[in-house]
Formats: C-alpha cells, sequence, structure tokens
C-alpha cells in the first residue's frame, strides 16, 4: 500500500521528508497543514545537525587507531576522552565511570553478564573456603522492561544460569512498588535491575528509595552473601530530564544516544568499575575501554555522543532548587567554561540585553553576586553567571534568538580565548 506523501508518524515507519527539515522544524516537513509530524521520539531521535558536524569532523581528522600515538590517533584519543568527560558529567560520574558500548542493548547485557558472573566468583571463593554454595543467582526486575533486559533474563532462566522475579507494576500508579522489590529480596539475590522511566507509559519508577532500601539490606548481609547490585536502564530518561547517579544511588545505569539527538551508540555508566563495582568483559581482545570492553573504538560516534550531552553540560542552572519553587520569569543560568564569565560573554552578544544580577548591584565590578554565593553556588560557578527575565512583550521566538545569540558569543570567546593561549 502506497503512503501518502505527507504523513502523520506515529509507528516508527520510514517517512519521506529530508533529514535537514526534520531537525530544523522539530519533525516539521513546512508550514502547510499537510507536513509530516513525526511523533515517535521514543524509538528514536533524528541527530542533531551538530552532531553530524562533529562525527563528519571526526570521520576526517580523527581517524586514526586511538592507540597510535601519530597525529589523526592522538586526536582520536583526545576525542574520547572528552566524550567520556561529557557523557559523565551530564549523568554526575567520573570520566572512569563510563564504559562505551555499541549501545543500550549491549550495555544491558553486560550488566547481566557481570551480575551472574560476580555471583558465581563469590560462589567458588565460599565452597573453596568449606562453604555452603548456593545454586543459582537470583535476579530481581519488572514486568515492564524493555526486550534487552526482559529477554537476556529470559534466556538465563532457559540456560538454568540463574533464576528471576519479574514483579508487576501498580495497576492504579503503572509504578514497581518498593515494598515489592524489598519483599522478592532472597539470601541468593545478585542484580535489582528496574527501568527508570517506561518507554510507553513514561511514567518514572522510584529508584532512589529502592537504592536506599536495598544497600539497607547489603549492610546487614553476611560475608558469605554477595552483595545486591543496583541497575537501572535509563535510555527513556537520559537528556529528558536531569539524571544524576549519586541522587539514584545505582551501581550501573545505561545510556542510548540516539534516543536524545544522538548517534546510535550507548555507554554504560559503572560506580567505580572494577574496584567498587564488578565488570565481567564479554570480549575480549586489545584492551581498549581499560579491557571492560575491548574492541578499537568508534571514534566518530563516541564524540557525536560526547557533542550531543556537550551543550548540556556547559549549563548550570542556578535558580533549580529542589523543592522550592519560582518565578515562572527568571532563569539564573551560567555557561560553565574558565573563560565565560557572565559580563565577558554578555559584551560578545549582538542582541541579547541582560545582566549578571541585580541592576542596582551592578558597580560591584567583576565579583559574583553575593546572593548566589550564598544560596551556595560555587564561586567559579557563580561568575558565569547571567540573569534572564522575560516580561508580557516576550515572545518565543525572541528566546530562540538570544538562545542563538548566546551560541555565537560563547563560540567568540572560547575562540578567542584559544587563540590567546588561556
Amino acid at each position: 500500500m502506497e503512503r501518502n506523501a505527507c504523513t502523520i508518524t506515529t509507528d516508527g515507519l520510514p517517512f519521506t521528508q529530508s533529514y535537514q527539515k526534520v531537525t530544523a522544524t522539530g519533525g516539521r516537513n513546512d508550514s502547510s497543514s499537510n507536513c509530516s509530524i513525526y511523533m515517535d521520539y521514543n524509538a528514536t531521535t533524528p541527530v542533531n545537525t551538530e552532531v553530524i558536524e562533529t562525527v563528519t569532523e571526526a570521520l576526517q581528522v580523527a581517524w586514526g587507531n586511538p592507540s597510535s600515538s601519530y597525529t589523526p590517533g592522538r586526536k582520536a584519543k583526545e576525542l574520547i576522552d572528552w566524550s567520556r568527560e561529557n557523557v559523565a558529567q551530564m549523568v554526575g560520574g567520573q570520566p572512569e565511570d563510563i564504559i562505551f558500548t555499541s549501545g543500550g542493548t549491549e550495555a544491558n547485557n553486560l550488566v547481566f553478564h557481570t551480575a551472574v558472573k560476580y555471583f558465581w566468583d563469590h560462589q567458588r571463593q565460599l565452597a573453596q573456603n568449606g562453604g555452603n554454595a548456593e545454586p543459582l543467582p537470583h535476579i530481581i526486575t519488572s514486568n515492564i522492561e524493555h526486550d534487552s533486559v526482559q529477554l537476556v533474563v529470559d534466556n538465563l532462566i532457559k540456560e538454568e544460569k540463574a533464576k528471576a522475579t519479574f514483579l508487576p507494576v501498580s495497576k492504579v500508579t503503572g509504578c514497581i512498588e518498593v515494598d515489592d522489590v524489598i519483599g522478592a529480596v532472597r539470601p541468593t539475590t545478585c542484580l535489582v535491575s528496574v527501568m527508570l522511566a517506561n518507554n510507553e507509559t513514561g511514567v518514572l519508577m522510584p529508584i532512589a528509595e529502592i537504592c536506599q532500601r536495598v544497600k539497607a539490606l547489603n549492610q546487614q548481609r553476611d560475608t558469605e552473601t554477595p552483595r545486591i547490585l543496583l541497575h537501572t536502564d535509563a535510555a527513556q530518561a537520559v537528556g529528558k530530564l536531569r539524571v544524576d547517579v549519586r541522587d539514584l544511588g545505582v551501581d550501573y545505569l545505561t545510556i542510548v544516544g540516539h534516543k536524545f539527538y544522538g548517534p546510535r551508540i550507548g555507554a554504560l555508566y559503572v560506580r567505580g568499575p572494577g574496584t567498587s563495582s564488578p565488570v565481567y568483559p564479554m570480549f575480549f581482545g586489545g584492551g581498549q575501554e581499560r579491557k571492560f570492553r575491548p574492541g578499537t573504538e568508534n571514534t566518530p560516534m563516541i564524540a557525536g555522543l560526547g557533542k550531543t550531552v556537550f551543550g548540556k553540560d556547559k549549563l548550570h542552572f542556578n535558580s533549580h532548587f529542589k523543592g522550592s519553587n519560582r518565578l515562572p520569569n527568571t532563569c539564573n543560568v551560567s555557561i560553565l567554561g574558565p573563560n565565560l564569565q557572565g559580563r565577558k560573554v554578555l559584551l560578545h552578544c549582538r542582541r541579547l540585553l541582560a545582566s549578571v544580577g541585580a541592576a542596582c548591584h551592578s558597580d560591584k565590578g567583576n565579583r559574583p553576586s553575593h546572593i548566589l554565593l550564598n544560596s551556595g553556588i560555587p564561586y567559579d560557578v557563580a561568575e558565569n553567571a547571567l540573569r534572564l527575565s522575560v516580561g508580557r512583550a516576550t515572545s518565543k521566538e525572541d528566546v530562540d534568538a538570544i538562545i542563538e545569540d548566546l551560541k555565537q558569543a560563547v563560540n567568540e570567546v572560547e575562540v578567542g580565548a584559544a587563540q590567546a593561549g588561556q
């Protein structure tokens, strides 16, 4: 059956408009009433234009093997390190906590492979010490997980490598109950894996509370009982809401680039890989990714993922305080970087008229706002602050324009600093 040239696309089927028009208009083909509207962003997102440019540049100038010492190889290594730092900052981790993978499916598989192997290593050690080894590790997950979790567990059960409990979600809230998770724990439980946000309902799961309760159980376990590892598949959450592994308390967190305007590549956050949290590689080879995921790195895709999260990492919203409401017209934001002080950025803006703080304190020189400092904002963040406040006459087009203005201003400042060797 032939599809119309212009369709409303919600089923993930191919659509006819060019990539450039989709990304430029947020899924619209043109301004006519018959334009195509893509509404399957939970399946995949178009790649951001700036990400495509980064991938293309990496293919051209960073084509070398990252393990090599010649210029294209060193450039590749620099891009990978830069991306690792960006991805780590996005989720509140450290660069060494990030392991790049081919995608979310591989990241999830790596977690389950690790949990089972970790259990068996513990059991072998226990047997060598004369203890009683339990037969199979036990996994707790929900009955609404992605297939890259659901089918992995099914296969472990089929091959008699593990037992599992698939907890149902509440038919009232659509959410997994924390008490159900705790009630399902056995002495052989080695992993609790619950997604952060469901891909079909959008419901957020209480991961932080689950982790807090499970960690309390871990503290009560004796030395003969392996620690319960904690994982969340955050594929649908990263890029849509604030995700911080420290707040969540997880040992592992899955990141998927193509869910938030990046390339089809993934990453796994591991809290202290090989030290605080175990990682057992599924592949063996050249030792890349600290031997946790060997194989010559896919530099262009890794660089693309790093670029995807770069803008998010550079912004710190000084007016976002947990549990507090604020004026709807006020935004206090810092663009992070050693040379991006608020006053300096504003000097390079062509259209934006704003301030770094209250107008009555404009005589304070380059010192950051005492209000921000007294509110707990770090000094190096506060000195980069911009206070943006809208009024009745401000339009969405005005907001879009000042965003572009700020982008060019930041670029000018950074290029100037680089030329000056700062």
